[in-house]
């Protein structure tokens, strides 16, 4: 029997995900990839996320419509717990499209401060 889930998310760009799974030390595969679940169980994807533990399964995300989902089989998966994941990605994703669209406004990053609780702090500057 599948477990699957899939998580909607409002991440659009391919690019910002790959350097938020990257920055996390996460190892990826990309393209036409089969994530693996209980049971010999597999879901169609479009990067897979390879999750340690012994029964080897995997997360994996792809496109609905305009922004990514996740698909994972979370009963029994080692490893982050689905909420968890989700919030570091998501931290992670939103960091890097924030500096590219800033930095591609003129905007040059001053600072970075990653603060108790793990909020990241921004400080950028636009010369007119």
């Amino acid at each position: 029997m599948s477990h699957f889930s899939r998580i909607k998310t409002q991440m659009v760009e391919k690019e910002f995900l790959l350097q938020a799974l990257k920055d996390l030390g996460y190892v990826y595969e990309e393209g036409e990839v089969d994530v693996r679940g209980f049971a010999a169980a597999r879901a169609k994807a479009e990067i897979k996320v390879k999750i340690g533990g012994l029964l080897g399964r995997e997360i994996g995300f792809r496109k609905a419509g305009e922004s990514y989902e996740i698909v994972a089989d979370w009963w029994g998966l080692g490893g982050p717990k689905r909420e968890e994941f989700q919030q570091q990605v998501t931290q992670r994703y939103a960091y890097h499209a924030a500096r590219a669209k800033l930095e591609a406004q003129g905007f040059n990053l001053i600072t970075e401060e990653v603060e108790q609780g793990g909020q990241i702090r921004l400080v950028l500057r636009r010369m007119a």
